[in-house]
């Protein structure tokens, strides 16, 4: 009579956990970084209402004198994941709180174009972005 096969053999299971453990310490580092630019986008959006508030200033005011709580420029900001806002010369710089992988450093700055740095009036066509940690933006 001949035995049946009931099942898997140790070294069968042993290999499939090995898998999965090479399949899980090659993801989990792609996973954090997938949450930390998921944090940081709320970082991005909360310049937002500061970039359109500079680009209204800019259409009556030259662009030094759009600085926070200047000309319709807000001086608040409310968000769980930053810790301030700044506007000088219509330069926007929004700093994170330390949470979720991100750290205060890793500040978001919004810059607008020279051409409209030099006459009040002159619409703001193009900003320029960077973040201080490029894994993030």
């Amino acid at each position: 009579m001949k035995k049946l096969q009931q099942g898997f053999t140790l070294i069968e299971l042993m290999i499939v956990v090995a898998i999965i453990g090479v399949l899980a310490m090659v993801a989990l580092p792609q996973f954090q970084t997938y949450f930390q630019k998921a944090a940081y986008s709320e970082v991005i959006l909360a310049a937002s209402p500061y970039k359109s508030a500079v680009e209204v200033c800019a259409l009556a005011n030259p662009l030094n004198d759009c600085d926070l709580g200047v000309n319709g420029i807000p001086d608040t900001s409310v968000s769980t994941l930053v810790a301030s806002v700044n506007v000088v010369n219509g330069t926007v710089t929004v700093t994170p709180k330390v949470a979720k992988g991100i750290v205060a450093a890793d500040t978001y700055i919004l810059t607008p174009t020279a051409a409209s740095l030099i006459v009040a009036g002159t619409p703001i066509t193009a900003w320029g972005s960077a973040c201080t940690n490029t894994k993030l933006c």
